[in-house]
């Protein structure tokens, strides 16, 4: 079994834009009369800069969607395009990447119930122009760990309490089987193992969310 965790990093880049007047006509968010600019000399931005995007994503974005999913582990990087208005309003909101796991869902949902942005600036003027955010999933290998009383023993004939953490999984998403007696679940990672006869036993710890198992 693959037990995964993901942290988020994120990136704005306004200041590495090209300074380029590029005029298109918006999509049904917009009077066709205005014009949506794709390049523009100070791009929009977020309320407060990098520093309070990523607190915003610290707060909001749930850096376990693609683990929920079952996403391998790995770096995801998920592009959005939108549109800030003149008063910095958003609308359009798109994805331009498709990795699937629902990376993108998530990052279209953060940006629809984000505050206003400040607008883009074009000739000393507030204008509508596109904006292209990326957010980076990142998924990684996280082990699992059994404690009991003592290490890798069992004893017949009585209760053996054990506690089992599998990284970032969820207790309820965990599922636990053992090939020799029973294994009760108590809540919260804790067990009660009951062992029939000496032996070898196997535990096997199965996550939910992704149909995979470890042994």
């Amino acid at each position: 079994m693959l037990f995964l965790f993901s942290i988020i990093s994120c990136t704005l880049n306004a200041q590495n834009s090209s300074r380029v007047d590029s005029i298109t006509i918006s999509s049904d968010s917009l009077s066709d009369a205005e014009s949506v600019f794709q390049k523009v000399e100070i791009e929009a931005a977020f309320p407060g800069g990098e520093m309070a995007w990523r607190k915003f994503l610290e707060k909001k974005l749930n850096p376990n969607v693609p683990v929920d999913n079952g996403a391998p582990a790995g770096i995801y990087k998920v592009y959005v395009q939108f549109v800030v208005n003149k008063e910095g309003n958003i609308n359009d909101v798109k994805a331009l990447t498709n990795n699937g796991y629902g990376m993108e869902q998530e990052v279209i949902k953060l940006i629809k119930a984000g505050p206003k942005w400040v607008p883009a600036i074009q000739r000393g003027k507030n204008v509508n122009a596109y904006r292209k955010q990326p957010v980076t999933f990142q998924v990684e290998d996280e082990s699992f760990s059994i404690t009991s009383k003592e290490s890798y023993v069992f004893y017949t004939g009585i209760e053996n309490p054990i506690t089992i953490t599998a990284g970032k999984v969820k207790p309820e998403d965990l599922q636990v089987t053992i090939s020799e007696g029973n294994i009760i679940s108590k809540g919260d990672g804790r067990y009660i193992v009951k062992i029939n006869r000496p032996g070898r036993t196997v535990i096997e710890l199965f996550n939910t969310k992704k149909k995979n198992k470890k042994s």
